[in-house]
């Protein structure tokens, strides 16, 4: 049954086209982080929370179908209004590529807790109050197959509008950087994450980068050998003293290990 879901949630990602965007990304081996070249990763979304009268970033999301994005499960909290910004790169200004949709529900992954991040489960599932219109900026993401591990070294990117340091400003454009996979039997040894460090995670990075504040939700972008980018994992968390601690990569939700949950919501909503 798992099997049947995942292709299910495949066939969704390829009838709209996915993986594959219009403005290849510029992956020249940064570690320390850059901009991203505009629209080059166009299932990144910008989750918007509203203060007041106006809306403010606050973590990134993945649009994983025509009205579904994913994010963190620490992304939500209750009473909180949020909107959701498809097509955007830099958010000082407005730049025409940009689509503003309403959120009509939000699933929090059952298992996910608040007072104990390290357990996992840390996702939550947006949908959209209507489908976007799909451009060279704006694209579905491609998923990985049900249970699909990724080897260790493999070069991934993470993205996001997260602060370029520890307590430091928020970028206005789209920032990337690259992120070797660290193996689980690594990033759970006891001098790295040890117990923190579950199967259900992946782990990546080292300590001249990593995810930040304004990270969180945001997508681990890997390229396929088919050519095109799957997303694997959803930006969790990093080291509570500074963003980039050594032996303390950044951690992410790995999609494969949540392949059912996802299916099952999306075809129950």
């Amino acid at each position: 049954m798992v099997k049947i879901l995942a292709l299910l949630l495949l066939q969704v990602a390829y009838v709209f086209g996915c993986g594959a965007p219009a403005f290849q990304p510029l992956t020249n081996r940064v570690v320390n982080g850059e901009d991203a070249r505009p629209n080059s990763w166009p299932w990144q979304i910008s989750l918007q929370v509203k203060h007041g009268s106006r809306f403010h970033h606050t973590c990134g999301g993945t649009l994983v179908g025509p009205r579904w994005v994913l994010t963190a499960g620490h992304c939500i909290w209750p009473g909180d209004v949020y909107r959701v910004v498809l097509g955007e790169h830099d958010q000082s200004q407005q730049e025409g590529t940009e689509q503003i949709i309403e959120i009509m529900r939000i699933i929090v992954h059952p298992n996910w807790d608040i007072d104990m991040v390290a357990d996992g489960n840390d996702l939550a599932l947006l949908k959209l109050d209507k489908a976007p219109i799909m451009t060279d900026s704006i694209e579905v993401a491609c998923l990985p197959e049900a249970g699909e591990i990724l080897a260790h070294g493999k070069e991934c990117y993470i993205t996001g509008w997260g602060n370029l340091y520890t307590h430091g400003p928020m970028p206005d454009k789209l920032q990337q950087a690259m992120l070797p996979v660290v193996e689980h039997s690594v990033c759970s040894r006891s001098d790295w994450w040890g117990m923190n460090a579950k199967t259900t995670m992946v782990c990546a990075g080292g300590d001249e980068v990593s995810g930040c504040n304004g990270d969180s939700g945001g997508p681990l972008n890997c390229l396929g050998q088919d050519g095109r980018w799957y997303v694997h994992g959803v930006t969790s968390f990093v080291s509570s003293r500074v963003c980039n601690e050594v032996k303390k990569p950044t951690v992410f939700t790995r999609i494969s290990a949540f392949t059912e949950w996802l299916n099952d919501v999306m075809l129950q909503y």
